[in-house]
């Protein structure tokens, strides 16, 4: 039970720290006008500050660290894996998120091209195959169960990369990316509490602890009173990447582990990341068949179509929300009854079809409109 009173702690003491420095980041930005400019492709019409994710790293350091070292004074370190290689997790993963903090803030201040950003996020992605976290196992995923080294890796720099870009370009109305984090963090937090990796279960609620201030703000925040702030690449890049780290680590197969093949931990994954991962696919074979530049904004992401469909921006927030959750209770159950392989092209074919929905809706609308004009 002391574990399970430390990671509370922990995720208070996030959500108070997170509490008191989101105020005077939205002071400062206000006073040195540093802000998210509106464009045609932005939801938002006015300016509004957009350094909210520079609180996400420090705070989650502090409180992984502080709360780590009183677990260690106290004596209830037993995360059963040995201590010397969580360490060693841990400390190239803020290793990345180091890296990843910099580039965001200097994105967020001045302009960083998305080819020094990608090369950023893939020496922060190789952190985690030098600290022996890497794919090794599909779990019987289209056949596949055991795969070496020599894929897993370059496999693992991929899915990272992919996962941290997946969380930045779905933030594109209050609250999404926030949101979809905020359950995807819960989820593995659960997780890891049920096989007792206390210290990874801790990260994620002490990530969950510092944003919740932000999405608050995010959402709910007045911008004519100047309390309404964005995270910026900042926050997105670093929710991204500890996100990628906790699907690799519950993802990895170790026989020495608690984590049980049966319970497609692949598969698990993918449920609570599909929107923001399958969209990203969307967009992106989208733009190819198109003949456009993979990486120029758009407004062709989930987030878009809704509100085309006329949601208010809050109303699309809480649809996606349920549609997200939906796939994921769908998946987390389906892997009891059906083969892995089936319960995937079950969610993507009926990610699909879903869209195509939303396109027929969208034209008949349009087409609505043209007929009153």
């Amino acid at each position: 039970m002391e574990n399970l009173y430390i990671i509370i702690a922990a995720f208070l003491c996030a959500v108070f720290l997170g509490r008191v420095i989101i105020p005077n980041i939205l002071i400062i930005s206000l006073r040195k006008r540093l802000f998210d400019e509106p464009n045609e492709r932005k939801v938002h019409k006015r300016p509004i500050p957009r350094l909210g994710g520079v609180t996400f790293f420090p705070v989650i350091l502090f409180c992984v660290c502080v709360f780590t070292g009183i677990r260690l004074l106290i004596g209830t370190f037993s995360d059963g894996v040995g201590m010397e290689r969580i360490a060693c997790e841990m400390l190239f993963l803020m290793g990345g998120l180091t890296l990843l903090y910099i580039v965001g803030i200097a994105d967020d201040l001045v302009g960083v091209r998305y080819r020094k950003k990608f090369l950023v996020q893939i020496l922060a992605a190789m952190m985690f195959p030098v600290s022996g976290l890497y794919v090794n196992s599909f779990y019987g995923l289209f056949g596949i169960y055991q795969i070496s080294p020599m894929v897993g890796i370059p496999l693992t720099i991929l899915l990272v990369v992919f996962i941290t870009n997946s969380i930045n370009l779905i933030d594109g109305i209050d609250g999404l990316a926030s949101g979809l984090s905020m359950v995807a963090l819960i989820v593995f937090g659960v997780l890891f509490i049920h096989y007792q990796y206390w210290l990874h279960s801790l990260l994620a609620f002490a990530t969950v602890g510092v944003i919740i201030p932000f999405f608050v703000y995010n959402v709910f925040g007045n911008a004519d009173r100047g309390r309404k702030i964005f995270m910026g690449d900042t926050g997105s890049l670093t929710l991204g990447f500890l996100l990628s780290f906790l699907v690799i680590k519950y993802s990895m197969y170790d026989p020495s582990l608690r984590v049980s093949p049966m319970s497609s931990p692949v598969l698990v994954s993918f449920s609570v990341l599909m929107v923001p991962c399958l969209d990203v696919v969307r967009v992106v074979m989208r733009r190819a068949r198109n003949h456009k530049p993979l990486f120029l904004p758009d407004k062709s992401h989930i987030h878009h179509k809704f509100l085309a469909m006329g949601f208010s921006p809050r109303s699309a927030l809480v649809t996606i929300q349920f549609v997200s959750a939906c796939f994921c209770a769908f998946t987390m159950i389906a892997i009891h009854y059906m083969n892995n392989t089936w319960v995937f092209v079950i969610d993507v074919v009926a990610w699909t079809l879903m869209h195509l929905w939303f396109d027929w809706i969208i034209a008949k609308k349009k087409k609505g409109q043209g007929n009153k004009q």
